[in-house]
C-alpha cells in the first residue's frame, strides 16, 4: 500500500466532496487498486485489505459491505474475484461518494451504494438476501476510552457498547441462510462478535493476526456460515511482520498480489 498527495485526485474529486475535503491517491495490492481517500480521518489500510482476503466469495455471487468507507475493501475483493456485484453502506455522504468515484476508477460496474446508518437497520437492504456479508465495523467502545479527535473517524471506529453487537446483528440478517459473514475485529471484542453471530459457535473459524512473532493478536478475522452445523475452529493465524518490520512472505502475498487469506 502506498499513500501520496495528487493533483489528479484533487482535480476529479467528486462534486459532493466537501470544501477543504483533501484527497490521497492510494495503491493497494502491488498498484492492482487506486482509490481516492481523504487525507485526514479515517483511513483504510491493513485491515481492509486483509478483511476483502478473507471473503470465500465466487463468481456472481452477492456481496454487502456493511461500513464501506471509500470502497477499500469492496474493490480489493473485486480484484481477486471476477463478476461479483456489491451493494455498500456508509453514513458519511462525502465518502459514499468517493466509494462510487472509486468503483469507476477501478472499472467496477456491479457496484450500489446507500448513504445510511447501518444501526438504523436500514430497510433499503433486503433481509437474507447477500452470499457474503463482510464488516469492518466501529468497533471501539467509547465508554472505554477515547474517541478519535477527528468526528468522521470517531464515527467510523467507536460506538456505544451495545452498538457493536446490534451492527453485527444486522449483518447476520443479510445474510442467506447459507450465507457468509466476514469481519475484521480486536480479540476483546471476541465474545460480542461470537454472541451476536454464532452464539453456539457452529460454523466459526477464527484467524489470528499476530504484528510480529511471539507478540499477542492485535485483530482477529471471525468468519460464520450461517447455519453450518461445523464446531467452531481456530485457525493457524498469520504473522504479519518479520523482526525487521518488513511484511512476511505469507503478508506479502496478500499486501501485494491479492492472495486469499484461506488457501
Amino acid at each position: 500500500m502506498s499513500s501520496r498527495p495528487s493533483t489528479r485526485a484533487t482535480a476529479q474529486r467528486p462534486n459532493a466532496a466537501r470544501e477543504g475535503f483533501e484527497l490521497t491517491d492510494d495503491a493497494f495490492l502491488g498498484g492492482r487498486v487506486r482509490l481516492w481517500q481523504p487525507s485526514h480521518g479515517f483511513r483504510a489500510g491493513m485491515d481492509s485489505v486483509m478483511l476483502a482476503a478473507a471473503v470465500p466469495a465466487k463468481p456472481r455471487e452477492r456481496v454487502c459491505d456493511l461500513g464501506l468507507g471509500a470502497g477499500t475493501a469492496s474493490l480489493c475483493l473485486a480484484a481477486r474475484v471476477a463478476d461479483l456485484r456489491f451493494t455498500g453502506v456508509e453514513l458519511e455522504p462525502e465518502l459514499a461518494e468517493l466509494a462510487r468515484a472509486n468503483a469507476a476508477r477501478n472499472a467496477l460496474e456491479a457496484f450500489d451504494v446507500f448513504v445510511a446508518d447501518v444501526l438504523q437497520r436500514p430497510r433499503q437492504l433486503p433481509r437474507q438476501s447477500f452470499d457474503h456479508v463482510m464488516t469492518n465495523p466501529p468497533f471501539h467502545d467509547i465508554a472505554r476510552g477515547t474517541r478519535a479527535p477527528d468526528a468522521a473517524k470517531a464515527r467510523a471506529t467507536s460506538a456505544a457498547a451495545k452498538g457493536l453487537g446490534e451492527w453485527l446483528r444486522f449483518a447476520r440478517a443479510l445474510a442467506k441462510p447459507s450465507g457468509w459473514v466476514t469481519a475484521i475485529l480486536p480479540p476483546d471484542q471476541l465474545s460480542v462478535a461470537l454472541a451476536s453471530l454464532a452464539p453456539n459457535g457452529l460454523g466459526t473459524e477464527i484467524f489470528p493476526l499476530w504484528p510480529k512473532a511471539g507478540e499477542g493478536a492485535k485483530r482477529l478475522i471471525i468468519r460464520i456460515r450461517m447455519n453450518s452445523r461445523a464446531p467452531l475452529r481456530l485457525l493457524p493465524g498469520l504473522i504479519l511482520h518479520r523482526t525487521d518490520g518488513r511484511p512476511t512472505q505469507e503478508a506479502e502475498g496478500i499486501l501485494r498480489r491479492g492472495e486469499p487469506l484461506f488457501k
